[in-house]
């Protein structure tokens, strides 16, 4: 087979990011990115509380797979040309006044396909998912120290409505 050659248009077009609901096949590449993920914000203020508490507890796979299909949670995977470099996982939580409420729980974009988009479309994704589910509001958990994280929040609409404080009764080793 020739190899043909490339046009200035073919060269020179822009990646494609898209988001689509996780498949099965998927749940590898999550888990792989949840690890990165992991990686990342462990050791930031607040990392290794959110390490124990509020990231998904192992094997990843059943926890990431239990949410395929569910009606009450969502999980995305965002692409560039197809290929997965970021998730994000959300679940409606009912309150004890009968509302919803929906709860991101993940979010993350691969660092080397950051600011092209991807997270800006997958945050658009699960808050149009919690709309649909008519959720009274979105939480979404960025930790102290991740100034890019808040930042990305507030410029997608959102406000900090609490601020959790804690205080460490046990040093780190």
């Amino acid at each position: 087979m020739q190899d043909r050659p490339v046009g200035a248009a073919e060269r020179w077009a822009a990646p494609e990011e898209g988001v689509r609901l996780a498949r099965p096949d998927d749940v590898a590449a999550i888990v792989e990115l949840a690890c990165v993920m992991a990686a990342e914000l462990t050791p930031m203020r607040g990392g290794g509380l959110w390490s124990v508490r509020e990231a998904k507890a192992a094997p990843l796979e059943d926890a990431y797979g239990s949410l395929i299909g569910r009606p009450d949670a969502h999980l995305i995977v965002g692409t560039i040309d197809g290929v997965v470099v970021g998730f994000g996982a959300g679940e409606v939580e009912l309150l004890r006044d009968g509302s919803r409420l929906g709860v991101i729980t993940d979010l993350f974009v691969h660092p080397e396909a950051r600011e092209v988009g991807v997270g800006e479309a997958m945050l658009d994704d699960l808050v149009a998912f919690f709309a649909a589910r008519s959720c009274a509001g979105v939480d979404a958990l960025a930790l102290p120290g991740h100034r890019a994280t808040k930042n990305f929040f507030e410029e997608g609409g959102f406000t900090a409505r609490a601020i959790v404080m804690h205080h460490r009764l046990v040093e780190d080793e």
